[in-house]
């Protein structure tokens, strides 16, 4: 057998195929083409390229293939935060509207409105969600404005 230019690897999925090829006849010469005698088959070339991925892949894992997979399991969605304000005594529906207008992005006058309702119904009413950075700089905004906030929650 002469010696191969590929991988090892490479070398040894070859090796694999063409001892299943002999079983069907047929020689798998290196660069994966397929012949009988002189003649070329081509189209059974194609047929044949599952064989050949799962031969290469049984030889064994590409190296630092593992850490990808880990690096992949460890990636989690960024938590969201809720940013929530409470009901109170002092501020007017007129204030906490402009608040959540101003400090809030896409926050519109009707939006706010039913909010500011929902506050003084409920006693609480969640105004934005969304990543801790952002609703930490929200919150604390709020909070500067005078309004009455409850602590960041974890969405």
């Amino acid at each position: 057998m002469e010696l191969s230019p590929l991988r090892p690897q490479t070398t040894m999925a070859i090796e694999k195929l063409n001892r299943a090829a002999r079983a069907a006849q047929l020689k798998v010469i290196n660069m994966g083409k397929l012949v009988t005698g002189a003649r070329m088959l081509p189209s059974l070339a194609s047929v044949l390229i599952s064989p050949v991925m799962e031969a290469i892949t049984a030889v064994g894992p590409r190296p630092g293939a593992a850490a990808v997979q880990e690096r992949q399991r460890l990636r989690q969605p960024y938590p969201n935060y809720r940013v929530i304000v409470l009901d109170d005594d002092v501020n007017t529906f007129q204030h906490v509207v402009e608040c959540l207008v101003r400090h809030l992005p896409g926050m519109g006058p009707d939006r706010a409105w039913e909010l500011a309702h929902r506050i003084d119904g409920e006693g609480a009413a969640e105004v934005w969600c969304g990543p801790q950075e952002q609703a930490e700089h929200y919150h604390q905004l709020l909070g500067a404005a005078g309004l009455t906030m409850a602590p960041l929650e974890r969405a």
